[in-house]
């Protein structure tokens, strides 16, 4: 172990790709195995998060929770995963291949069947509230597993769609410090030209300008942070310290080699298939090289496919065609993200959520649609600090009602919480001075899914 641990300097990625070519004899077999369990093992790694959102609400008829021998089930059919007894969509196979990491949640329940209060209510854990700004889920818990002087930011979201709900993808009281850092923003339909894909997820505005040497640009950051203390000086508060934090903290980013992880073309081209050549599949390639960097929260948005008619998964129209093309771009991406993470150690301390805002009508409507249906769906939770290969909860033969476990809001964000290795009942002060817990009072974590 002693020559593994003086190489540890070298990436993972080097690795990987000289095995692949062949340059590692049979000496080195289990090599890479045991990196990775080392890895995975380091108490010094804190945990992480991926949050795949699917905006609009995907249908779990039609993914997750599929009603084979009922009317209501649709043309799709149901395929057996790696785990016995747990099917799922035949447009799904990737992830019926990970299926023991896993754990599909078809219990999921509540009352919110508008996309502006139901999207809120699925990011924040809470309702909207009057003059209570609930910060979205990034920023919650970015707050609990980053650090304050990172090199990266501690949350990133990639290529959001906020329309449905704006208010749900910000801060709220925590304040701007823990704003995201928002790449490839109103991108919503998935292109399949790689050269737009690199450039709409790449952080603008870090290179230097032309013709300015690295020394020339610190001295005007000097100066410009003179300038700015001596106004600090003169103005405190809120807005002026959040100010001065925002800009440390891109300042930090522009002098780091870690904004290299931004670097898309530094992955082998055939890892790059894998995950597809689209922005919610390079969105989750970037979502790892961001979480091997440190970063603790990442989100990716699934907002649509070209050739539907359809608002991401609000398919009220044409479900099945729709669905079907999203399911296409989504198992690619997800499934390699699972493995991806597992080969570098990373799953072990990775929790992927999967999710939106509500589910969709058991019932077809005369559009071949389906539309808004918060009674009975489905999240998907994984990875790190998760018990996969089962599932949770059980409705109805026609899907439309919960008959077994149901599962609130505040009950997901709590078994969250508690994956990451966070104290869900933990307090954050509001901006009406109110104490806010990250999961609201009255949660109860899915203990059953849960690693000790």
């Amino acid at each position: 172990m002693s020559r593994i641990n003086k190489n540890r300097n070298l990436s993972r990625r080097d690795f990987m790709q000289l095995s692949a070519l062949g340059v590692l004899g049979s000496g080195m077999s289990g090599w890479l195995q045991r990196l990775a369990a080392e890895t995975a093992d380091d108490p010094q790694r804190k945990r992480a998060c991926i949050l795949l959102w699917m905006s609009g609400g995907p249908s779990q008829c039609d993914t997750f929770d599929l009603k084979p021998e009922h009317e209501n089930g649709g043309p799709f059919k149901p395929i057996d995963t790696d785990v016995p007894g747990i099917q799922i969509s035949e447009h799904l196979p990737k992830l019926a291949s990970v299926m023991k990491h896993l754990v599909p949640i078809r219990s999921m329940s509540t009352k919110e069947g508008d996309h502006t209060r139901a999207t809120y209510l699925l990011r924040t854990g809470y309702l909207p509230s009057g003059p209570l700004s609930y910060p979205t889920m990034g920023s919650l818990l970015s707050k609990e597993l980053g650090a304050s002087h990172s090199e990266l930011p501690n949350f990133v979201s990639i290529a959001p769609n906020s329309t449905l709900s704006p208010n749900a993808y910000g801060p709220g009281f925590l304040g701007p410090q823990y704003a995201p850092l928002v790449v490839g923003e109103g991108t919503g339909l998935i292109q399949t030209d790689d050269q737009n894909v690199d450039t709409a997820l790449k952080v603008k505005n870090l290179a230097l300008p032309q013709g300015i040497t690295r020394k020339q640009a610190d001295s005007r950051l000097s100066i410009l942070k003179d300038l700015e203390n001596d106004f600090i000086a003169t103005h405190p508060g809120i807005p002026t310290n959040s100010h001065r934090s925002a800009y440390e903290a891109a300042v930090r980013m522009m002098r780091s080699k870690a904004i290299e992880a931004f670097q898309l073309d530094q992955e082998p081209d055939t890892l790059r298939d894998a995950y597809g050549r689209n922005r919610f599949g390079q969105g989750c390639l970037l979502a790892r090289r961001l979480i091997q960097q440190g970063v603790p929260f990442v989100e990716v948005s699934l907002n649509g496919v070209q050739g539907t008619n359809a608002f991401g998964w609000d398919t009220h129209q044409q479900n099945f065609e729709a669905v079907k093309s999203l399911s296409e771009v989504l198992d690619p991406a997800w499934g390699t993200l699972m493995t991806d993470l597992e080969q570098r150690g990373l799953l072990d301390s990775t929790l992927i959520v999967w999710m939106g805002e509500f589910g969709r009508t058991p019932k077809i409507n005369q559009n071949t649609g389906r539309d808004h249906f918060p009674a009975a769906w489905t999240t998907v939770l994984g990875g790190g600090g998760i018990r996969g290969g089962q599932v949770i909860g059980k409705t109805s033969e026609d899907g439309m009602k919960v008959t077994d476990q149901p599962v609130a809001v505040p009950d997901l964000m709590a078994t969250i919480c508690k994956a990451l290795g966070v104290d869900p009942e933990k307090q954050n002060m509001s901006n009406i001075g109110r104490p806010i817990p990250l999961a609201d009072h009255g949660a109860k974590p899915i203990d059953q899914i849960l690693k000790s």
